[in-house]
């Protein structure tokens, strides 16, 4: 393994609140070293500097750690190249995660990375998030369902808040300039059970990448209409019908 990006990780993660042991550090070689091999092959990422995937990928999906409880169930919806999912793997071993994508060639790279790392709290799931939250195997069976940059806060809402049970969390993964977005997704966000409860918004260590993570608790069951067919929640979001 490279030294600096030993220190630049220990450094990185430091500056969150977060120690790694040495095992972990060598997952996350692994991990950057098979996610840049496979990205010659398929589009997993644009962000090849090294000390970029640190920053942009490594440590950015360290900072819902904070969030996680030990031995809870999670599941990451769109993980894409696994992110914030297989992080939290890492360094959460007594969580169980599970990896959602509608892409099989990413599912394919993820089995890949969940062998090499040695991970055994980690199972891929192949398909929508409108069809698993509505398959009686996935809804409302987790503690927290997350998810990083994948849709406005409104279509989010309706991906993540089918998948945990009443007393859950969904902790989306933002930008920077999600008040509006905030807004326009309150309405979604009760009609499906939830209520926001919270909004954090940092800058990553050592740089001026503003993010922010927006925690939703799950108040009550959502309607069994939800999540519609798939495609619909981002074609359509849920906004209230005025008369």
């Amino acid at each position: 393994m490279n030294n600096d990006f030993k220190e630049k990780m220990l450094e990185l993660a430091k500056k969150i609140g977060i120690e790694l042991t040495d095992e972990q550090v060598e997952q996350f070689w692994n991990y950057m070293n098979l996610l840049l091999e496979w990205n010659e092959k398929i589009n997993l990422t644009t962000i090849t500097d090294i000390d970029e995937i640190i920053l942009k990928h490594f440590i950015d999906s360290m900072t819902v750690l904070k969030y996680i409880n030990k031995g809870e169930k999670i599941i990451d919806v769109g993980t894409g190249a696994g992110f914030p999912g297989i992080p939290i793997a890492i360094m959460m071993p007594d969580v169980e995660v599970t990896l959602l994508d509608s892409l099989n060639k990413r599912i394919l790279f993820l089995n890949e990375v969940i062998e090499k790392l040695n991970l055994k709290n980690v199972k891929t799931v192949h398909g929508r998030a409108e069809d698993f939250g509505q398959n009686k195997l996935y809804r409302e069976k987790y503690d927290k369902s997350i998810s990083r940059a994948v849709a406005n806060l409104t279509t989010l809402s309706e991906y993540l808040i089918p998948f945990i049970k009443v007393g859950g969390e969904a902790i989306c993964m933002k930008g920077s300039d999600i008040d509006e977005e905030k807004e326009n997704a309150m309405y979604a966000v009760k009609e499906l059970g939830g209520k926001i409860i919270s909004t954090e918004k940092f800058s990553l260590p050592d740089s001026d990448i503003l993010r922010s993570i927006i925690i939703i608790s799950k108040q009550k069951e959502t309607p069994k209409r939800y999540p519609r067919k798939a495609g619909t929640p981002s074609k359509e979001p849920l906004k209230q019908k005025y008369k």
